[in-house]
């Protein structure tokens, strides 16, 4: 932990403009990305931040700058959500802002100035953001929202040393490449005379369920059981020039390239079966091995062709969206600080999913990791750059007892995405700025107890929502007795390794 960088902390300030209804018609940001020693990936980070700012919304007028601030601290890196985690949330941010000064309720100004149908991004691409409201609208009836709205502020009402809160947080993930070459991938597939199937590709493992996919995919274009189909462990022996698993992209490219394998091997094998039909898979296989018929093949993908032009300020790098929406509940402590999880109903969109049990159990875990994200991981350094929080015992990571104690996850129905494989959609990093749900509605809940105290309800919460700072924003006489300045302006950080 001493000399590991994590994700890049956020420093961001905006002015916003808005009608008195919550429409949003202008907003001036700027980001402050602590990019730490060296720059390593810190200029992409700021850059695929920019590009996906807006989040969910349509918003008229924009100007939005990035800069990577070097500094004295171990160098940031990737992590998943790259950039847009923090970009999206000082966008949310401002939204349960604008409610607040528009005497309005958040989700309304959310629902207002979503993207609907199909539009044009700050990026002047085209956005077919169709299922984003139906994802809101399905989120809205399945979470029962406004039912327990009310049923929250009668709670509130009879309890004043508790306080529970509710927000509702939409999601639009992009899934595509900044340069022509990122989405590119290779994949070698072996034929064996047994029958079993050997699959080589540029994809690296790592929980997500990449190899299961590719393994399903190899199975319905050959067209035999998943039991016969085998991977083997991703070496650049194998397939060479291989790019990074990252951006929810493993299944897309290297599905592609396994795909175009298996059809050049079902070619090469179609004579054989129209001279046989009634023979089985092994039979088609010992007899193409008789007939000196390569049973290996390389399959290619070359990517979707879609790049960013930073000159103009525009492109499409976006091949498609990701959509999704999440409605959490908490309980604060307001004595301590401390805040329980209960409840939270999430609806994707992620196509026609090849497998729902790896997608939903990456949905989850997403979300888990991004509630750590923004209401627990904090890393903290002294003045001089000395890391205080470098174990278990300062820093915390989410445990059992962090998951929502009722926790809902739906995939969309009816929603193919044209743009890749079997209509699926990527699925690894989108859900994690969902997590964002327990901050605001924590900060929720936080709103009521300052209301009752007499308190703004316009204040600075920095993210993560920790135990202390929870503690600090709800205010009475003990946390009077601290002298402290609170800042004029929002200040959004998050730490996360």
């Amino acid at each position: 932990m001493l000399i590991t960088g994590g994700r890049h902390p956020y420093l961001g300030k905006y002015k916003v403009g808005f009608m008195n209804d919550g429409r949003v018609t202008a907003l001036d940001v700027s980001y402050y990305n602590n990019a730490g020693s060296t720059s390593d990936d810190s200029i992409l980070v700021v850059e695929v931040g920019l590009m996906n700012m807006d989040n969910a919304y349509k918003i008229p007028n924009l100007r939005c700058k990035g800069t990577a601030c070097k500094t004295n601290l171990p160098s940031n890196t990737a992590f998943r959500g790259f950039g847009y985690p923090q970009a999206a949330f000082v966008t949310e941010t401002c939204m349960s802002e604008i409610a607040i000064k528009a005497g309005l309720p958040s989700e309304k100004v959310r629902e207002l100035n979503l993207h609907r149908g199909i539009g044009q991004t700050h990026l002047k691409q085209e956005i077919d953001a169709r299922t984003l409201i139906m994802c809101w609208n399905e989120c809205m009836e399945k979470s029962s929202y406004h039912n327990r709205r009310l049923a929250i502020e009668e709670f509130n009402k009879q309890n004043y040393w508790k306080k529970k809160g509710l927000a509702i947080i939409p999601m639009k993930f992009p899934i595509g490449s900044i340069v022509k070459f990122f989405g590119q991938a290779a994949a070698l597939v072996h034929i064996y005379l047994d029958g079993s199937v050997l699959i080589s590709h540029g994809g690296v493992e790592m929980g997500q369920g990449v190899h299961t996919k590719i393994m399903q995919i190899a199975s319905r274009e050959l067209d035999i059981p998943i039991s016969e189909v085998h991977v083997s462990e991703t070496s650049t022996g194998s397939v060479p020039n291989t790019l990074v698993s990252g951006g929810s992209l493993g299944t897309d490219v290297n599905g592609m390239a396994v795909k175009s394998a298996c059809e050049t091997l079902i070619k090469r094998l179609e004579p054989i079966k129209e001279a046989n039909p009634k023979g089985s898979w092994k039979d088609w296989v010992k007899e193409a091995f008789l007939q000196s018929i390569s049973l290996s093949a390389t399959g290619y993908f070359r990517g979707f062709g879609r790049e960013m032009n930073w000159d103009k300020g525009e492109g499409d790098p976006t091949l498609y969206y990701v959509f999704g929406v999440a409605c959490s509940e908490v309980e604060i402590d307001c004595l301590t600080g401390d805040h329980k999880n209960l409840r939270t109903d999430i609806v994707m969109d992620i196509g026609c999913s090849i497998n729902p049990a790896v997608d939903i159990g990456q949905i989850e875990g997403a979300f888990v990791q991004g509630l750590g994200l923004f209401t627990i991981e904090e890393l903290k350094f002294s003045p001089q750059g000395v890391l205080y929080t470098r174990g278990p015992a300062q820093y915390k990571i989410p445990a059992v007892c962090d998951v929502p104690e009722q926790f809902y996850v739906s995939l969309l129905a009816n929603a193919p995405n044209p743009h890749a494989i079997y209509s699926s959609k990527g699925v690894g990093e989108p859900a994690l700025f969902l997590g964002s749900s327990i901050y605001f509605a924590i900060k929720d809940a936080l709103t009521y107890a300052r209301k009752e105290r007499g308190m703004s309800e316009l204040f600075t919460l920095n993210s993560p929502a920790s135990a202390e700072k929870i503690r600090m924003a709800c205010g009475d006489k003990f946390t009077n007795m601290i002298p402290r300045d609170e800042p004029d302006t929002f200040v959004p950080w998050a730490i996360n390794i």
